[in-house]
């Protein structure tokens, strides 16, 4: 404790503590974040690694295939903790954002470890870092406990470029140079020959962009999504080559709507070919089909057309109660060479009550449905009962004007 104080006096170095006459001074830390712990039951069976989420894509794709049903699980996965800079230059501050919390992904899937959010600069209308992607709309996001989410949203952080041609009180552009990625289902092909040495080429970044006009009433955003999703067949073993491109883009609307004083809508619809990677809860971007007539060429990759909604409403009851109830959805158009067990729809739905006995504290109760469709048809759900207990810290530190 004693080095991570000296470090933060080491940052901080001419900086005071916010007093009552500092307000007017500009900021210069802030150390935020939330200690969240989360309880419930699982009324049926997740993969194990997902424990504590509902996430639609890893339910099961066939009858016992994660256990018996029913668990209880407990988790601080939620936790996060983040630290924002404000460095100033003779033409204005470089904002800095650092924010992580503890559910583990990918290599780190089930496990309690850091998972980066954000990490970026900003300075006046130029950012470069991680954070959301202009395809999405972070606002669209409803008031849920459970941490993955809905299915049918369009939610990714990427690597990005980004630039804000237009960037005011009610209207807000922004276009950006993205990471690319992709990942592809061999399907019932995946045992071709022709298939082993083939590997991403990604020569070009993604392109996003977005529009958001807002006012009193909420806002309303219309965002596209341009890439190429490029393969390269690397064997040498003449006869054939597979390799190819093919276009992936997508168009999203959303909006957040004001309903009176107690009412917020929360609404999306999406329909692209090959930006799975961009949303909250989807599998590949790519499927396999065979080519006859084409010996040289006789398998292609075809990016999957997917459509995505997603409908919320927020209820305020009073200063102390709160309710999230909605519905979301995903569905892919696999190709006829899909898995049997590949994705094909997702559904979910939730409703909470969420509690604030004082400033800083949450409570809440929340049920949770998921079902996953796979390619064969078949179809596993899972119900989830949800208790979390959530308390927000934030601190600051001011510049000396």
């Amino acid at each position: 404790m004693k080095k991570i104080l000296l470090f933060l006096s080491a940052l901080t170095t001419g900086i005071t503590a916010v007093t009552a006459q500092d307000e007017e001074r500009a900021k210069a830390l802030e150390v935020y974040g939330f200690v969240m712990t989360d309880i419930g039951y699982d009324f049926k069976s997740i993969n194990p690694n997902w424990y504590d989420a509902m996430r639609v894509t890893k339910l099961p794709t066939y009858d016992g295939q994660y256990g018996p049903d029913g668990k209880v699980f407990f988790s601080v996965r939620q936790t996060r903790f983040g630290v924002k800079g404000w460095i100033p230059t003779p033409k204005g501050d470089v904002k800095t954002v650092f924010e992580f919390d503890m559910f583990g992904v990918g290599v780190d899937e089930g496990q309690t470890t850091m998972r980066l959010r954000h990490a970026y600069a900003e300075y006046g209308r130029f950012l470069v870092g991680q954070t959301n992607s202009p395809f999405m709309d972070g606002d669209v996001w409803p008031n849920t406990v459970e941490y993955w989410g809905p299915t049918g949203m369009v939610f990714f952080r990427n690597i990005q470029i980004r630039y804000a041609p237009v960037k005011d009180a009610n209207n807000q552009v922004f276009v950006a140079l993205e990471r690319p990625g992709a990942s592809a289902d061999q399907g019932t092909l995946d045992t071709r020959t022709e298939l082993d040495s083939v590997k991403g080429h990604f020569q070009l970044p993604d392109l996003s962009a977005h529009y958001q006009r807002s006012g009193k009433w909420g806002h309303v955003q219309l965002a596209g999504m341009l890439r190429q999703i490029k393969w390269q067949d690397i064997h040498t073993g003449g006869g054939y080559d597979i390799s190819d491109s093919k276009i992936g883009w997508g168009v999203h609307l959303s909006t957040v709507i004001n309903l009176g004083k107690h009412d917020v809508f929360r609404g999306s619809l999406v329909y692209g070919e090959g930006i799975e990677n961009y949303m909250n809860d989807a599998p590949t971007d790519l499927g396999v089909e065979d080519n006859p007539g084409n010996p040289n060429k006789p398998i292609t990759g075809k990016p999957l057309p997917i459509t995505g909604t997603l409908a919320y409403l927020d209820h305020t009851w009073n200063k102390h109660f709160a309710t999230a109830i909605g519905y979301s959805s995903s569905y892919v158009q696999n190709t006829d060479f899909a898995s049997p067990s590949a994705y094909k729809m997702g559904q979910y739905a939730s409703v909470n009550l969420v509690a604030t006995p004082f400033s800083n504290a949450m409570i809440a109760a929340e049920l949770q449905w998921g079902e996953r469709t796979s390619f064969n048809g078949y179809k596993g759900d899972d119900v989830k009962l949800q208790f979390s207990f959530k308390y927000n810290f934030s601190a600051a530190l001011y510049r000396h004007n």
